[in-house]
């Protein structure tokens, strides 16, 4: 019989070390179990007369904490069932024992989700004898030892599945001295760990070295010298690049000149190494006539330029554009034959996006 003082060490054995809650896991669980409880003496034994009807099923609630992966505590409540025999004074005993526990458990992991396990304990149970078919009754209260074994499965990172044998010792009724019992358990057990796995670190990389993780950078392999945007792609700045070039004509025509080709193969020239560019192409008269005539005058001109880019130099024609301005923007004031000349013109505007990373 265990005294008051094997009830102190175990309370005492309990006390938490050092807790600590692998993976983010917590270190509480609880279950519960089934089974069946052989009480000995029972109607194996020659001890007895005969036997009565059992009720050997047994059950029990727990709450655990584990100190860590390998060892831990439980506290909880078990029923043993009951048992009943005659003895050779023809008197029925109906016997059963119930009660808390308190013990240490440990476990060795296997195969991945499997374990064993081993426990040790103390049993505060009260033991009843429904004697006679009730005629009789009494009870005791007292402390027994336990051992147990197990084989356990995790079925989630939460559920864990085991099967369980214990032996109890000194199951005994002492006011009276009639019981002196031991008691064989085999049960199913189900119990559930509170909390949820920790996801794995996964280590944060930057392989471009340009302030973006490789997990949230869309275009990789930047090189280092560029700045980036939240997505790790370059900043491109649009550049614009202007040329500028001249066409004559004769008066009140809207031929292009053949000393004006130079430029027109400078223009077509540039634009084909630049597929990127367009053109619009202005067209003025000078100042004599009607200003509605010279303003008609001044996009033929423009037009018969583009034709020549579209016809002659192979220019794409959506890569050319005209407008007519006539009068409107003379470079030399007056009608004098120099400034007449000089206002009987087509310019040439050309506009090159060049995309250029930003650099750091």
């Amino acid at each position: 019989m265990m005294n008051n003082t094997l009830k102190a060490v175990l309370l005492t054995s309990m006390l938490p070390f050092a807790a600590s809650a692998a993976d983010g896991m917590s270190p509480w669980y609880v279950g519960g179990g089934v089974g069946i409880n052989n009480y000995e003496p029972n109607c194996d034994q020659k001890t007895m007369k005969s036997c009565g009807k059992d009720d050997p099923y047994a059950w029990d609630v727990f709450a655990g904490y584990l100190f860590n992966d390998y060892f831990g505590a439980e506290l909880g409540y078990r029923d043993l069932g009951r048992a009943e025999w005659v003895d050779y004074s023809n008197k029925l005993n109906d016997v059963g024992a119930k009660g808390m526990n308190l013990g240490l458990v440990a476990f060795w992991p296997f195969a991945g989700d499997w374990s064993l396990s081993a426990e040790a304990g103390a049993f505060n149970y009260v033991i009843s004898n429904n004697k006679n078919y009730g005629s009789e009754y009494y009870s005791d209260n007292g402390v027994a030892p336990y051992v147990g074994a197990g084989i356990g499965y995790n079925i989630t990172d939460n559920l864990k599945l085991q099967a369980k044998y214990r032996r109890y010792e000194n199951l005994d009724e002492d006011k009276w001295k009639t019981l002196e019992m031991e008691s064989n358990y085999w049960g199913l057990e189900l119990s559930y760990r509170f909390g949820s796995k920790a996801k794995p670190v996964v280590p944060v990389l930057d392989s471009d070295n340009d302030g973006v993780n490789d997990d949230m950078d869309q275009c990789p392999n930047t090189p280092f010298e560029y700045k980036v945007d939240e997505n790790g792609c370059p900043i491109y700045l649009e550049v614009e690049t202007q040329l500028d070039i001249a066409a004559k004509f004769a008066n009140n025509s809207d031929k292009v000149e053949k000393s004006s080709y130079g430029a027109m193969t400078e223009l077509a020239t540039y634009m084909r190494q630049h597929p990127n560019s367009t053109v619009t192409i202005s067209g003025y008269a000078s100042n004599t006539g009607k200003a509605d005539y010279n303003m008609d005058l001044s996009e033929r001109r423009a037009i018969g330029v583009a034709e020549v880019l579209i016809n002659e130099y192979g220019i794409e024609p959506g890569r050319v554009s005209t407008k007519g301005y006539g009068i409107t923007r003379p470079l030399m004031e007056g009608n004098s034959a120099e400034a007449n000349a000089a206002n009987r013109r087509i310019e040439a505007h050309v506009t090159d996006i060049a995309v250029t990373p930003v650099l750091k």
